[in-house]
């Protein structure tokens, strides 16, 4: 499809059976669900390929998927149609979650009064908004899901939450997904559930493109922290067959009505400090954060301690064997070091190199006087873009730049200033994350000891939280005999407990890792998985992180950036932002303008 770069075919044919019963078209027909199973998930995963077949296949008696074009609502005021809990799947098992809103600008359509409120609308194509038409406006769909929660879908109309999209011309979906905390009697909100109700609702707009304005080989998805994390899931993952089973239960749009696929691949994502790349992400931290920190669980003398450094021995392992090259063509790798855990190479380098360019950039677009200040994400609603509150976490105003690099150097030398050229130089990655990105998060951040990290809770079952990081549980196997010595040692934190929780299942049968696999976009970006070259990868990418957050490593972002750029992905704009936190943090400007902008941009 135009729009969306084929990075690779899927082998969903060679693989899956299909049983194709009648599909739903806007006429009226229904649309009958496929069974199948996926391919093997990542490399160590022991569950089955196939899912049972009662889960994978859905059996769908009279519920259509065509949207009613006799149903849109007008804001007579902002020119403006809307529609609202429209059902995204035939066998909707979260029907307070799987809904959607459409929202688009009144010159796309040609409408007739009903008499009773409603509308009766067919696209215009040739009219105008903004700096679109009907037929060339970009979809964008928010992902407002913080910490992988769930997003509501929009339950009253509000064009506060969409005026600045729709004023450019965009056609706005806003789609329920279920999250970590969406764990009931009825249905499970754990991964991969929350992506798998966006693929259904992209799916759902694509089955209906002759009755919705917009380019369908346009469709951004953009969110901030499990919300950009989940974004990038969907740009890396579009059409993957590991997905079938999940999106056929429901009674996802699979083909069109003339038995043509549908894609789930999406043009662009927009990402916002995601906290995503799971399956490293407790090894990363403490390579790139806590092997610095000596207090609490980090301390001397306590197996965490030690867990600590031999995680971050593990990254470098892990990170040699991405074979990243930057933007040259230098491979990227990381190689022991006298002080520290794997402080050199040219990784290490490369790390050290985004920190500066970031400090650069903030003293370029900074003028002083200068007042320290953050943003923060107090939560996210069900529209709109995620929003944040700006707040001084401190009151110090720095009048000159030269008083504001000696505050930098407080406790120790680690950056440099040129007065002449208003630049300065970053000396060590030690002093940069003691004085800037101490780590907040215990050893474990990630894939918690005791299971008690949110991200446990996501890619646990139900409400039970389990372990998902192969490296966490091959570490501890490696060292337990060491790490038992120790007075702060408990049996409950064995490699035995993470294998056990690798194998749980879901009701598709489907084991831990492989559902880490779905929900871990370097799965489809990097040769170091089984997943490279099996999906539709979005063709553009913006990617912002706050560098001070101590919610993830920064290397979550630059490991994400490198490997779609050395995937052949021309257009990855990525940047860290000096001074900001856990945020949707931006150079200059505001994030829904910036985000805008950027779109339109890559037309």
């Amino acid at each position: 499809m135009s729009g969306v770069k084929r990075i690779a075919e899927t082998e969903f044919d060679r693989r899956m059976v299909l049983k194709t019963l009648s599909v739903a078209a806007v006429t009226g027909a229904l649309l009958t669900a496929c069974s199948g199973s996926s391919e093997s998930s990542a490399t160590g995963s022991t569950g089955a390929d196939s899912a049972d077949g009662d889960a994978t296949s859905s059996s769908v008696s009279g519920t259509a998927l065509g949207l009613d074009a006799a149903a849109w609502s007008y804001d007579t005021g902002h020119d403006a149609y809307w529609q609202i809990g429209r059902t995204y799947v035939a066998n909707p098992t979260a029907p307070d979650y799987q809904t959607l809103g459409i929202f688009v600008p009144g010159a796309y359509v040609t409408a007739t009064d009903n008499g009773d409120g409603t509308y009766t609308a067919e696209v215009n194509e040739n009219g105008a908004a903004g700096d679109y038409t009907a037929s060339t406006a970009p979809i964008v769909f928010p992902v407002n899901t913080p910490g992988y929660s769930a997003q509501q879908a929009p339950s009253e109309y509000s064009y506060d939450t969409v005026a600045s999209y729709l004023a450019s011309g965009m056609v706005y979906v806003a789609a329920g997904m279920r999250g970590k905390d969406t764990n009931t009697d009825d249905y499970d909100g754990n991964a991969p559930w929350g992506v798998t109700d966006l693929k259904s609702a992209v799916r759902y707009v694509r089955y209906n493109a002759a009755l919705i304005p917009g380019d369908k080989d346009r469709i951004f998805v953009f969110g901030h922290s499990g919300g950009g994390a989940q974004s990038t899931v969907m740009g890396s993952s579009g059409d993957s067959s590991l997905y079938r089973p999940y999106l056929a239960s429901l009674g996802a749009a699979l083909k069109d009505a003339d038995g043509q696929s549908i894609s789930d691949a999406v043009a662009g994502v927009m990402a916002w400090c995601p906290i995503t790349n799971l399956d490293y992400a407790n090894a990363a931290y403490e390579w790139n954060m806590g092997q610095f920190a000596t207090t609490g669980t980090r301390a001397d003398q306590t197996w965490t301690g030690r867990y600590s450094l031999d995680l971050a021995a593990a990254y470098a392992v892990h990170v040699n064997r991405l074979k990243l090259t930057d933007d040259r063509g230098r491979r990227l790798r990381l190689r022991r070091s006298r002080d520290g855990v794997y402080l050199r190479g040219s990784y290490h380098d490369h790390l050290l190199a985004v920190v500066q360019e970031s400090l650069n950039n903030f003293l370029a677009d900074t003028t002083f006087p200068y007042t320290p200040a953050t943003t923060t994400m107090p939560g996210m609603g069900s529209g709109g873009s995620p929003s944040g509150e700006a707040s001084s976490s401190e009151a110090t105003t720095y009048q000159s730049v030269e008083e504001y690099i000696a505050s930098l150097n407080a406790d120790a030398t680690w950056v440099e200033y040129d007065s002449v050229a208003n630049t300065a130089k970053v000396l060590t990655l030690a002093g940069f994350v003691l004085s800037q990105k101490p780590p907040t998060k215990e050893v474990g951040a990630f894939d918690g000891i005791d299971r008690s990290a949110t991200e446990n809770v996501v890619l646990g079952r139900g409400e039970d939280a389990l372990h998902f990081a192969p490296v966490s549980r091959d570490v501890i196997a490696k060292n337990e005999s060491t790490y038992s010595s120790f007075d702060d040692w408990d049996d409950a934190y064995a490699a035995a407990q993470y294998t056990k929780d690798f194998a749980s299942e879901d009701g598709l049968g489907k084991n831990v890792l492989h559902r880490s696999s779905m929900y871990n976009p370097m799965y489809y970006l990097s040769p170091s998985y089984r997943g490279y070259r099996t999906s539709q990868v979005a063709p553009h990418w913006r990617i912002r992180t706050g560098l001070m957050q101590s919610d993830t490593a920064s290397t979550t972002e630059i490991n994400l950036a490198l490997a779609l750029r050395n995937l052949g992905i021309d257009d990855v704009d990525f940047a860290t932002v000096w001074g900001q936190g856990h945020t949707q943090a931006e150079r200059t400007g505001d994030a829904t303008t910036n985000f805008i902008e950027w779109v339109k941009g890559t037309a």
